[in-house]
């Protein structure tokens, strides 16, 4: 497992320089806090042991495109900036990272409907957000790039209306009412956070479409299932998307994100995934790693009762009694681009990088980095 790992971080400094090979990835970094502004205090602190090992990570694998989901999002992208210089910095024998380039909008994260949500009699609360979150921009997701982005003709779908999309599941109460109310359904967001189409210009011309989203875990609702039928219509707006041309025929594209859903495994839509994993439209790298194997043989469990390959594990939850270690995060590329290579950085006790992991699993996040490599 050391020279998989050495190869791994010798094809992370190559993807870096050579043009011929590019690496996008996503992480969901956890770079989330109880209160606006403090992920920001945190990082300009500098002895936030959290954020020194996410960065690490980055620094580590060098993406070349890399999609952040649960980084807090200001109005200025004060925090995104500060954390982009965080990476820009040499540290501890890494070089620095440069990503002169972003994407991070405004998004539905806290973003208050005025409806009861969550059909607890209340307004304002977390829940009651188009997307939850106890602060405007909380749970948020940033685009970053070394390659120029080209924001003019990203296409943002955040103030979507769930009930606008075809085939629409919509929940409803045990009776088969409205839940939570017939005004508060038809303001629903489709979005949780954001669906954006963001096109990238890669160095040889050729236009590359980030497809980037992070729906809702399917869990945390009642017996009308509003988060798991939400995850699901989230999952599925990509494949109406693709499919309906709304995407250019022509376009090369890569579908990432923490997709909140296992192909086998856990309470997400099974179907919905394997929907855009047996596309044809799409490559499943099937991205593995020796530390979910490792983590799952150890942590016992619920991991215990799971049919799908442990190796695939992106996200190291709660053993028992649930979820267990499951596949939420992916980058998935269009069929007519060439896969060269791709990974999840877990590393194993004895590996080099396991301190940024940690013995519970969480010192830098509770997700893994996802990648691949294109050429």
């Amino acid at each position: 497992m050391r020279i998989l790992l050495a190869a791994i971080l010798c094809l992370a400094s190559f993807a870096a320089t050579a043009d011929p090979v590019f690496r996008v990835a996503s992480f969901n970094a956890a770079l989330t806090r109880k209160g606006p502004g403090l992920l920001l205090r945190d990082i300009l602190n500098g002895k936030d042991k959290q954020i020194a090992a996410v960065a690490a990570i980055i620094q580590t694998l060098r993406p070349d495109i890399l999609l952040i989901n649960e980084l807090d999002h200001d109005f200025e992208n004060r925090a995104l900036r500060a954390f982009l210089d965080v990476l820009a910095t040499d540290t501890d024998g890494r070089d620095g990272l440069r990503y002169p380039y972003f994407y991070a909008p405004p998004q539905n994260t806290g973003v208050q409907s005025g409806q009861d949500l969550n059909g607890d009699g209340r307004l304002g609360g977390p829940a009651d957000a188009y997307g939850f979150g106890y602060f405007r921009g909380q749970y948020a997701m940033a685009l970053v790039s070394r390659f120029p982005i080209k924001t003019d003709q990203a296409r943002d779908f955040s103030e979507l209306l769930w009930k606008q999309i075809p085939n629409a599941e919509m929940p409803k109460a045990a009776d088969g009412s409205a839940f939570p109310s017939y005004d508060a359904l038809h303001v629903m967001r489709l979005s949780s956070k954001a669906h954006w189409d963001v096109p990238v210009s890669l160095p040889d011309g050729r236009e590359l479409h980030l497809l980037t989203s992070h729906p809702t875990p399917p869990v945390f609702d009642g017996p009308e299932d509003m988060n798991g039928k939400r995850n699901r219509a989230e999952i599925l707006f990509w494949d109406s998307y693709i499919r309906d041309a709304l995407l250019p025929e022509s376009a090369e594209f890569v579908l990432l994100g923490d997709l909140n859903a296992d192909p086998v495994d856990g309470e997400g839509s099974h179907a919905a995934i394997n929907t855009l994993l047996s596309s044809g439209y799409l490559t499943d790298p099937k991205q593995a790693s020796g530390g979910a194997v490792a983590a799952s043989a150890a942590q016992q469990g619920a991991n215990l009762d799971h049919t799908g390959p442990a190796a695939t594990d992106t996200a190291d939850w709660r053993d028992d009694p649930a979820p267990g270690n499951l596949r939420v995060d992916y980058v998935l590329p269009a069929k007519t681009l060439t896969v060269i290579g791709g990974g999840v950085f877990w590393p194993t006790p004895e590996e080099p990088g396991f301190d940024w992991i940690g013995s519970d699993g969480r010192a830098s996040s509770d997700h893994r980095l996802v990648w691949v490599d294109l050429e």
